[in-house]
């Protein structure tokens, strides 16, 4: 079995697992959010500071900060790993494909840096 050093995940199975439990949590978040601002027409932002400060909310919302990492991880993983190919970019795949993914992984740990730093005023 051919291991890539760059695939953080254990295996396929691994992979799909966590892209889907992953959307769950994206797709909750939204659902919630939406239905928060659909329930509070006149929002202020005294109002949308408090629901931020609630521990409960930054919890939930630092969750999702996970889920929305490990599921772009693998999407993007997924992506070089199939089109990044030889047979598309010959010998140069190997290091296009490389360097797209610590492009990906940087931005992403950027930005969840960011996010932490939003949430818990760091």
């Amino acid at each position: 079995m051919v291991t890539n050093v760059t695939n953080l995940s254990r295996s396929g199975l691994y992979d799909w697992m966590a892209q889907r439990v992953s959307a769950v949590l994206l797709a909750a978040y939204t659902v919630f959010l939406l239905g928060y601002l659909l329930l509070n027409p006149g929002l202020t932002y005294d109002d949308w500071t408090a629901l931020f400060a609630n521990n409960a909310m930054r919890i939930f919302s630092l969750l999702t900060l996970v889920a929305l990492a490990v599921h772009s991880w693998v999407g993007m993983w997924t992506i070089s790993t199939d089109y990044l190919t030889p047979m598309a970019f010959g010998k140069a795949a190997t290091v296009l494909r490389f360097l797209f993914q610590v492009v990906c992984g940087l931005a992403m740990f950027v930005l969840f840096v960011w996010g932490v730093q939003i949430l818990w005023g760091l």
